[in-house]
């Protein structure tokens, strides 16, 4: 059951994250409330997957303030639910698709106490809502990379988190893939959890996010999207300048002195 006492689930003030001392983004400071969705848009490199790491205790945090739940991060594990771009637990043993979904219960029901009826239920609806409820018994190591990545996503739904740390969630998805995602996602906001995404996807993160951090191991600008998403913006981003509705067609690239050329983006920004 989800538990605000109107407070932010997220909370940094003048952040510094990164790896062995170095920083990697510094001076990010941003709130994230319940219900709220938060994505984190660049570059490989840019420092996304630093942040998310950070937040959810993987690496400490290098300076500044950050508080997840009210608490130092790393203190809420049974309120989280990350899914990271790597995955090892269904290479490691034979496991079948069902079985990786179930792993979203155990933070609330520890690794040994029996399945109650009710997680055999949300594990179905899970994997129903990412349209995987056929693969149940399906060894993951025989699934395309479309259909494992779906599966972790199931996993995430099966927790049932108050928030939800996503780094890449559609890396390997098809378009039906990822229209079950975004209305996944929906209803996860409805039911007032919380999602903070990494993501090259500009279009689906600007029609589905309430804020939206562009970082280019910096924090370019943060914001609502109408506001961020210019096209100023993302050249300081990505390198490239777009213009569109749909910020997907780009009308030039930038070189070196003063130099441009034309260059296609796909939905992912690469």
């Amino acid at each position: 059951m989800l538990t605000t006492n109107g407070a932010s689930y997220i909370k940094a003030e003048n952040l510094n994250v990164g790896y062995d001392n170095e920083v990697v983004v510094a001076d990010a400071s941003f709130e994230l409330s319940p219900g709220e969705a938060f994505a984190l848009i660049g570059t490989n490199g840019s420092g996304k997957s630093t942040l998310l790491k950070t937040i959810v205790g993987l690496l400490p945090p290098l300076g500044g303030r950050l508080s997840v739940f009210g608490m130092p991060p790393g203190k809420n594990h049974a309120r989280i639910a990350y899914l990271g771009q790597f995955h090892h637990s269904g290479f490691v043993l034979p496991l079948r698709a069902i079985d990786i979904v179930r792993m979203g219960r155990f933070p609330l029901r520890g690794l040994w106490r029996p399945m109650s009826r009710l997680d055999d239920e949300i594990v179905i609806s899970a994997m129903r809502a990412m349209g995987i409820e056929n693969l149940a018994d399906s060894p993951l190591r025989s699934l395309s990379g479309g259909q494992q990545q779906r599966t972790y996503l199931a996993q995430v739904l099966a927790h049932q988190a108050d928030l939800l740390v996503l780094d890449e969630p559609t890396s390997g998805l098809d378009a039906g893939g990822r229209e079950l995602f975004l209305h996944a996602i929906n209803d996860e906001l409805y039911r007032g959890a919380s999602v903070i995404t990494a993501t090259h996807d500009i279009q689906e993160e600007a029609a589905l996010c309430q804020q939206v951090m562009l970082l280019a191991r910096r924090v370019v600008a943060i914001g609502a999207p109408q506001e961020v998403l210019t096209p100023e913006a993302l050249l300081k981003t990505f390198g490239i300048v777009v213009t569109g509705d749909k910020y997907l067609q780009v009308l030039e690239t930038k070189h070196g002195h003063g130099s441009t050329g034309r260059q296609g983006l796909n939905k992912e920004g690469r």
